[in-house]
């Protein structure tokens, strides 16, 4: 699949420091838990090469449900991490929000956005879930009784966490965030909006922030490098590639989970 987004041109790598620690930052899931397991593996191989005892830190940058068909799957696989990072103390875990979780809260509070969450990709997640996705048009009463169905399959600890997503995270030089940033604005005076949904205006010219912006949320078949900013989604719904990259000191490290090309 060709993605037909704003595509840069190739520019120097990144260089900038993590203050220390060793972070992998993973891409956008959208529903494929296989892809995640699998990822999750080549991480944690990567990072016994590396022959360090400290702790890495997880960043998801969001976008976990929709488009594939095990949304419920990946909550539950981030719960558990995010659990076991609390427990355990072998790694640290970062979740931020992204613009899939955002529609599908709001579906949950209100039935008028599911008409809008269903064109998006959200009827893979209602399917996930146990609920039937709508077929034709659908009334607001239907609405209604497809929302009511849909909250009593949510279990409570899967909205708890995606209530407490977080809009950002900062490590160093590295600020990790689902979308990007509005060009110029200081880091304390973004709004969510542009942190969840900002694409041509952040893609399209440079952010001239003191920082390197490490995000999802604009699919590629190949994850950009440049000297402000990584993209990590690599479309996985659709290429069936999900992509991590590694950052420490020194130039980042892309690490990928592919499906089997076999039939």
């Amino acid at each position: 699949m060709k993605f037909k987004f704003f595509r840069p041109k190739p520019s120097p790598a990144a260089a900038a420091s993590t203050g220390g620690r060793v972070v992998y930052a993973i891409g956008d899931i959208h529903g494929h838990l296989d892809l995640l397991d699998e990822l999750l593996d080549v991480i944690a191989r990567d990072f016994a090469t590396l022959g360090r005892h400290d702790r890495p830190v997880l960043v998801f940058v969001g976008d976990y449900v929709d488009r594939g068909p095990a949304s419920r799957g990946v909550i539950e696989r981030l719960i558990a991490l995010t659990a076991a990072s609390a427990q355990q103390g072998v790694f640290e875990v970062r979740a931020l929000m992204g613009n899939h979780e955002q529609t599908m809260l709001s579906f949950l509070d209100n039935p008028e956005a599911g008409a809008a969450w269903v064109e998006f990709g959200g009827a893979d997640t209602m399917t996930s879930y146990g609920v039937a996705r709508p077929i034709g048009r659908v009334d607001q009463d239907a609405w209604r009784n497809i929302q009511a169905s849909f909250q009593t399959q949510v279990p409570a600890s899967h909205l708890a966490f995606l209530q407490a997503l977080e809009l950002s995270a900062t490590y160093g030089d590295y600020f990790f965030v689902h979308a990007g940033v509005r060009p110029g604005v200081p880091l304390d005076r973004q709004t969510p909006e542009d942190l969840m949904w900002i694409r041509n205006d952040f893609l399209s010219q440079p952010h001239r922030l003191p920082c390197v912006v490490v995000h999802g949320h604009t699919p590629d078949e190949e994850p950009f490098i440049g000297p402000d900013r990584i993209n990590i989604d690599t479309g996985a719904y659709a290429t069936g590639v999900l992509t991590a990259v590694r950052l420490i000191e020194g130039s980042p490290v892309v690490l990928q989970a592919r499906k089997s090309r076999r039939a």
